[in-house]
């Protein structure tokens, strides 16, 4: 992150699908950020990123040491998972759920494959705050330097305003990521469900 301000609109159509190597479906990176300087080494070599992954079979999902995760579920009838010997089930849409990455987690698909929101995180550099919104809000826009704000439209489409932003809409999937400081308040009126998602530097 650099201290000026910089706000990008992120296509859902430029982005590539990675296979998992279980095969067990494939993950779509909307966005990722580095830890800041003297944080320490972070799993995989990100603070913080954000993902649409497609879960096609059921099967363990992979350790990332030190990272919490918030998932949540955006289509499909939804998943039972086992997180470190506990059931849990996911299978409301919408719903954000967080829970440790660095547990062993296995999955049962309810009905069928499903797509997750997945907002993962190194716990010991980076806060996350992840809602799923509807309507007509607005936005405090980041703050601190290494502040940021990503909006994601989830369910239908989505416009957003502000300051340093012309007015945009966003299709499904697409999204926005603002970061640096003072970005003054975006206004967001979402058709339908969108995912708003905030980082922060611990500390």
């Amino acid at each position: 992150m650099t201290s000026e301000r910089d706000v990008r609109i992120l296509r859902a159509a430029d982005r590539t699908a990675e296979a998992w190597k279980n095969g067990g479906g494939v993950t779509r990176q909307i966005a990722a950020g580095a830890p800041g300087p003297g944080r320490g080494p972070a799993t995989g070599d990100f603070g913080w990123r954000v993902s649409l992954a497609e879960v096609a079979a059921d099967g363990p999902f992979s350790a990332f040491p030190g990272i919490d995760r918030t998932l949540t579920v955006v289509e499909g009838a939804g998943m039972d998972l086992t997180v470190d010997g506990v059931r849990r089930a996911v299978d409301e849409r919408f719903a954000p759920q967080r829970f440790p990455g660095d547990v062993a987690t296995d999955c049962r698909l309810l009905a069928g494959p499903v797509v997750n929101f997945n907002v993962m995180y190194h716990r010991a550099t980076t806060r996350a705050e992840v809602a799923v919104v509807r309507g007509d809000l607005a936005l405090s826009g980041p703050t601190g330097v290494r502040d940021v704000l990503l909006v994601v439209a989830l369910e239908g489409a989505a416009s957003l305003a502000g300051p340093h932003l012309d007015r945009v809409r966003l299709g499904t999937y697409d999204a926005l990521l603002a970061t640096g400081g003072e970005q003054g308040v975006v206004h967001l009126s979402a058709e339908g469900r969108a995912a708003v998602v905030r980082f922060a530097p611990v500390g």
